[in-house]
């Protein structure tokens, strides 16, 4: 059973890292990504990028055409407390999303940045 569960923590980014326990989302956000356009999008894994260009958005019909977007999901484990970030990098085309980018952070790399 634990075999099952370190397997199923390791393909699903909502499972806690540390007790593999389902972890809870405990904030969500939609941002737009000014620096990031069509043609000319360069991958990013650096916190330190997203937390200078993230700009809040309340839902994607903000996003201007052409630019690049970025959901974030905070999960926090109900078990041992340990937090983790995904940051989803897409472009919004035609009421679909075409992702380009998956980013997890589980160091604490965003928490100044979400809980300013």
């Amino acid at each position: 059973m634990g075999l099952f569960r370190k397997m199923r923590a390791i393909l699903h980014d909502d499972w806690c890292s540390q007790c593999q326990s389902e972890m809870d989302v405990v904030r969500k956000q939609l941002y737009a990504l000014p620096t990031q356009r069509v043609g000319q999008y360069r991958e990013q894994d650096d916190p330190a990028y997203y937390k200078k260009n993230l700009v809040p958005v309340e839902k994607k019909a903000q996003i201007p055409t052409g630019m690049y977007a970025c959901g974030m999901h905070v999960y926090r484990c109900p078990q041992c407390a340990h937090r983790a970030v995904k940051l989803t990098v897409f472009l919004p085309v035609r009421d679909q999303e075409k992702t380009e980018q998956l980013l997890y952070f589980e160091d604490g790399e965003m928490d100044d940045f979400i809980w300013r």
